[in-house]
């Protein structure tokens, strides 16, 4: 089993920045694509970002050119710089780890997420 903690989520005025980290423990030696996700009061949980194992990234167009996702293999750590924040950013930001190997390592993981909420 893999288990996710996020921290980095702050209350934060419009045009701040943040970095939202997602660190791994347990299974960590199984191959994985991880993601970032939000969901903001009312609404679906929707994509923000993710960086596959072979560290390519994608973005939702609502974070391109303002966020990065990135990777720290020896912290078993993902993080999400994000940049210009705007108000529409608020949500609650949940990683998620989608595993690529077989077996117990084809497990996919949620963690509990972080607090993200941007002030005008």
């Amino acid at each position: 089993h893999v288990q996710l903690v996020e921290s980095g989520g702050a209350s934060v005025q419009a045009g701040g920045s943040l970095r939202l980290s997602c660190a791994a423990s347990g299974d960590t030696y199984c191959s994985k694509d991880m993601s970032w996700y939000r969901q903001a009061p009312g609404k679906e949980r929707e994509f923000v970002s993710r960086i596959n194992n072979d560290g390519t990234t994608s973005y939702a167009d609502s974070g391109k050119g303002r966020f990065a996702i990135s990777q720290d293999n020896a912290k078993n750590t993902v993080y999400l710089l994000m940049n210009s924040l705007k108000p529409e950013d608020t949500a609650m930001y949940s990683c998620r780890w989608e595993g690529r190997g077989r077996w117990r390592c084809a497990e996919n993981y949620w963690g509990q997420g972080t607090q993200v909420t941007v002030s005008s």
